[in-house]
């Protein structure tokens, strides 16, 4: 899909939830919960038939190692756009942090293969445009399901557009390329969190668990004041070192 038209579509998403708002939700956080249900079952059954599967035969298909080095070489090419929000909130001993970890992994890990930068104590610190939007005082904005990807805020979903300019694959070409290594990062990701299905599968509300996980963990990044409600967050969890894999 062309950057233009997801943009299209996410904007044309954000003033359908304007209108689904008249109905006040059990939790304040969550004003749509009824339109985000919907959004959450219907990107429920698109990964039950096909993200869950391929995320499956890939765990089965390659052995731990080769998998690790996968996930390692995606990570590694999101660092520049942390370096880039780093500097962009002012955080400019984490910038040169994430510059010198990429530096590290890509010249003596095999272009981010082997993960060389921890083992020498050299942090990543995750950010994206999200962060620095809630870096400089923008509020989270109400909890919202978007189509295919998953949980976010009002803010996070404005700032997609600009995490998707900042996609290291965005100018890979040819697309099919691009597109073979954009659906081998999302099943990379999906295989990192099968460990995680159980836990969510015997939740009493598998959607308001997701919910009060995800908004804990976005708390955690970008310093929002968020209430923890008993329930084991996502972020504790270390299959979870893996965050969701926007650049």
């Amino acid at each position: 899909m062309r950057h233009t038209s997801f943009r299209a579509t996410v904007l044309s998403f954000l003033l359908l939830l304007a209108g689904c708002a008249a109905v006040p939700a059990a939790d304040p956080r969550d004003p749509f919960e009824g339109f985000n249900r919907r959004v959450d079952s219907v990107n429920r059954g698109v990964d039950q038939a096909a993200l869950k599967p391929a995320a499956k035969a890939y765990e089965r298909a390659l052995p731990g190692l080769v998998r690790a080095g996968v996930s390692n070489f995606f990570a590694n090419l999101g660092v520049p756009w942390s370096a880039v929000n780093s500097l962009a909130q002012l955080k400019v001993a984490d910038a040169a942090q994430n510059t010198m970890r990429f530096a590290v992994n890509t010249l003596l890990g095999l272009g981010g293969v082997l993960d060389i930068a921890t083992d020498a104590g050299i942090e990543h610190h995750k950010e994206d445009f999200g962060t620095t939007l809630a870096r400089w005082g923008v509020p989270s904005g109400p909890y919202v399901v978007l189509p295919l990807l998953g949980p976010s805020t009002l803010r996070d979903a404005v700032a997609l557009p600009v995490d998707l300019l900042g996609d290291p694959l965005r100018p890979v070409s040819p697309s099919a390329d691009r597109n073979l290594l954009a659906g081998t990062r999302a099943v990379d990701g999906r295989a990192r969190l099968l460990p995680l299905d159980p836990v969510m599968d015997s939740a009493m509300d598998r959607y308001s668990f997701m919910r009060d996980a995800y908004l804990q963990h976005r708390g955690v990044l970008t310093g929002d004041d968020v209430e923890r409600n008993g329930e084991v967050a996502l972020e504790d969890d270390p299959a979870l070192a893996a965050d969701r894999e926007l650049p």
